[in-house]
Parts: C-alpha cells; structure tokens; sequence
C-alpha cells in the first residue's frame, strides 16, 4: 500500500486494537514512533503515552490531549479511495494522529513546549486524563476529537452515570404488591418527568436529558442503568438529594459526575482555530456537543484557554461505517500545525499582559 508517512501511520493505528483497558500495545507503537519523530516520548504510571518536543524554558506548554482507546468492535481496516475506514478511524485515532504529525511540524515555528498525550479510558470514566490532573498543568490544551477539519467545539454537556437495584420479596405474579421490575421501571419514569418537566424548551446544550441505557429484572430483583447529560450551572447536589429521595431504601448509586464545560469563542485556543480555517476558505463553524469528552475532566480543574478540534464526522463514531476522509485528515493537520505557535503566542501575550482574548471553562455564556 503506497501512502504518505502519515497516512501509514493512521493506518497502522487502526490497524492495532485498542478497546478501553486494552491500550498497551498501541500506546507502545506509539512512544516509538513519536521518537523516531524527535519527541521524547514515554508511557506513564497508567498507560498514557507522552510525547514532548520543543523547550519549555523558551515559552509556554500546549497540550494536545487526544484518546488511544475504542468502543468495542471489529470492523475491517483498508483504504477506498480517499477514506480509511476501521474501528477508530474517526474516534479518536485520526484526531489523535493529526496531533501528532501537528506537533513535529510546528515544533521548529513554536516557542515553547508542545506535549501530545495518547489517554487510556476515554470511553469508560477516564482514568488516564484524571491521572494527567496529578502533573504539570499546561498553558492551553486542544482536545482530540472528531469535530470536523472546519470545526472547533466550544464545550460539552456533563454527565451523570446512575443506578438502582431494587429487591423485593417473592409472590406471586397476580400478587398486589409491588414488584422489583415494576419499581425500578417507575423510578425511571418519574426521573424523566423531574427532567423533562421544567425544561422542554430550552436549547438541548442548556436542558439536562436522561436515557435509560439498562433494565433487567424480574418480580425479586432489578437494576436501571440511567444516564443523564447536564448542563451548564446544573445543580447537581440537588438533583443527587432528589434521586436519593425519590429512591427511598432502595440503592441509589451514582458512579460517575462531570461537570459541563464551555469555552468562550474569544478564549486563545477557539481564536487560532477559527483564524486558520478561515485562511483556508471557509469560516469556521464552532459548536456545542451534547456528548462529553477528556475536556470534561480537564477543563474546570485546570482553567486554562481550550477546545476541541479533529478530523472526523462525528455521527460515525461507535458505528459500523466508521471511516474518515483522508483529505480532510490532511486539512486538519495543516490547520493543527498553523495554529499551535499562534496559541503559544496568544498564551504569551497574555502572561505577559497583554489582552489575548479570555476562556470561561464552566461559564455560562
């Protein structure tokens, strides 16, 4: 297969499986690569693959923060025409490898240190960017997500992962009382309408929404898995006291809790972004996921100038015809490449005093 080195590269990713909690062997393919490219690269206490090029003592520290693992899933990796197709093409190798080949090009334009993280854990509670929260905080971070090569997300919604397992005594089916499954089914219901109820003409980033993604049981025992995205300024002690109420002496357990994060279009890293895509033809769409991403977990801790930005359509991730469009995998490179030294000098200015635009990781607009 004749392609270009960063193509192969792409392709040798996808080609290595990666599902959540099995990273290892593409997190070592990775480390060796990124220092045949200059970095100098290892992994971390948890899995996470680092590479770090340029010099911090010269300027600020950017970091592209994408993830390494899959959704379950074996789809056929190749290339037809112009598309590579494969689990994880769009979420989040390509993302992830257009940081990589960005950060080689723009190291010699930039002034400052460029970190490039692969994560493990992702798509399960993200293990590797809390672990990432114990280090060195960075100067401004691009996530890697599929956004589009003329896209750059501002935030996602929170999440709440939830569950309850109801037990009740045996009888018979045509017995008055209640039964598990029944309860555990009513449970759902009326947090739906608790949801639902105050909020239904609100725009979908500003409302909070639930799913029920899991409910088995019988007459003596069941369990709901519910999920729940949050807003901005969600009140989710209040919510948390409502469930555990409402819940009464069955168990309530809430498993995960992240909060909404949202940038300002004037924070540095939206700016350089958006003024590259323009250069390139088009202006750049800016948008809201109702998804969640690693910029959850790192955004309100870390509070610095942020987004999110990849190749990709991200209605292909997690499904059979997930496959990403190599010019666009080009474009975003050079996009990427472009507006890392106009971040570090964004972030500079601003250390230094002068007005560079602000983020709002968490704020409300």
């Amino acid at each position: 297969m004749a392609c270009s080195e960063e193509v192969g590269m792409l392709y040798r990713m996808v080609q290595i499986p990666s599902v959540t909690g099995a990273e290892q062997r593409l997190a070592t393919y990775l480390a060796s690569e990124m220092r045949k490219l200059g970095f100098s690269s290892y992994l971390d206490d948890i899995g996470n693959v680092i590479g770090e090029i340029g010099d911090r003592r010269l300027g600020p520290t950017i970091m592209l923060l994408g993830h390494m693992d899959t959704v379950p899933g074996h789809l056929p990796v190749g290339i037809d025409g112009d598309e590579l197709s494969g689990r994880g093409a769009v979420d989040a190798k390509g993302p992830l490898a257009t940081m990589i080949w960005a950060a080689v090009r723009a190291a010699g334009q930039t002034a400052g240190r460029i970190v490039v993280a692969g994560a493990v854990g992702e798509e399960g509670i993200s293990p590797g960017a809390r672990h990432l929260l114990s280090g060195d905080k960075p100067d401004a971070v691009v996530i890697g997500e599929p956004s589009g090569a003329r896209t750059v997300v501002l935030g996602y919604k929170g999440i709440m992962r939830i569950s309850l397992e109801v037990t009740r005594k045996p009888m018979h089916t045509s017995g008055p009382a209640e039964k598990a499954v029944e309860v555990a089914a009513d449970f759902w219901h009326d947090m739906q309408d608790h949801v639902n109820v105050k909020n239904a003409e609100m725009r979908p980033f500003e409302r909070p929404s639930a799913t029920l993604v899991g409910l088995r049981g019988d007459i003596t025992t069941a369990r709901a898995e519910i999920l729940c995205r949050t807003p901005i300024g969600f009140d989710a002690a209040g919510f948390g006291s409502w469930l555990e109420d409402r819940a009464g002496g069955d168990i309530l357990t809430i498993y995960e809790e992240v909060p909404a994060v949202r940038s300002r279009q004037a924070d540095p890293v939206v700016q350089s972004l958006s003024s590259v895509i323009r250069e390139h033809g088009t202006p750049a769409r800016l948008k809201l996921k109702l998804s969640t991403s690693d910029m959850n977990v790192v955004g309100p801790v870390w509070s610095v100038p942020i987004a999110a930005y990849g190749p990709g359509d991200s209605r292909l991730c997690h499904s059979d015809e997930e496959r990403i469009s190599l010019p666009e995998y080009r474009l975003a490179i050079d996009v990427l490449t472009a507006a890392i030294p106009r971040i570090a000098g964004k972030v500079a200015a601003s250390a230094a005093g002068a007005p560079a635009g602000s983020t709002a990781a968490r704020t409300p607009r």
